[in-house]
């Protein structure tokens, strides 16, 4: 099975039909150099850790937000979204679907647009609506480390 067929399954799990296509995923992933990362864990264990972790040994650069931590991947953490200055390519959420909105609508209202991604699990249909309305690609319930492995490894 090649990448792209991977990539379609992982799509086709997803709960959001609205998600980009695979080969929008692809050019995505393509031109990405930042990442703001909004609720990373400082528990190594935990998804919203080691997804980043993995995506930072990717070669990534990962901005941390987390209102509770002092420095994650070796970082100083941001308390929230709005205290990262400099330009984000794509905000991935990490926070539970219900506090999901506020984030998409704070990453839709960056100057640079970032593409934003909700991790499996995570909705807010109707803030990605608004997002995309607005031109900006919005990923919801799907793993960034899935998609991202069945891309290139």
């Amino acid at each position: 099975m090649d990448r792209l067929e991977q990539l379609r399954r992982l799509l086709a799990d997803s709960s959001d039909p609205g998600n980009p296509s695979a080969e929008e995923l692809t050019a995505l992933f393509e031109r990405l150099q930042r990442i703001a990362v909004v609720g990373i864990s400082r528990d190594p264990a935990k998804a919203a850790r080691r997804v980043p972790s993995y995506l930072a040994a990717m070669g990534y650069d990962i901005a941390p937000v987390n209102p509770s931590a002092g420095r994650i991947l070796g970082k100083p953490a941001f308390a929230k979204l709005s205290d990262v200055t400099e330009p984000m390519d794509m905000v991935v959420v990490f926070r539970p679907s219900v506090e999901a909105a506020s984030v998409v609508r704070e990453a839709a209202a960056r100057p640079e647009r970032p593409a934003i991604w909700l991790q499996e699990g995570i909705r807010a249909d109707d803030a990605a609506s608004e997002a995309r309305r607005a031109g900006i690609v919005v990923v919801q319930d799907l793993c960034s480390y899935k998609v991202h492995r069945a891309l290139f490894t």
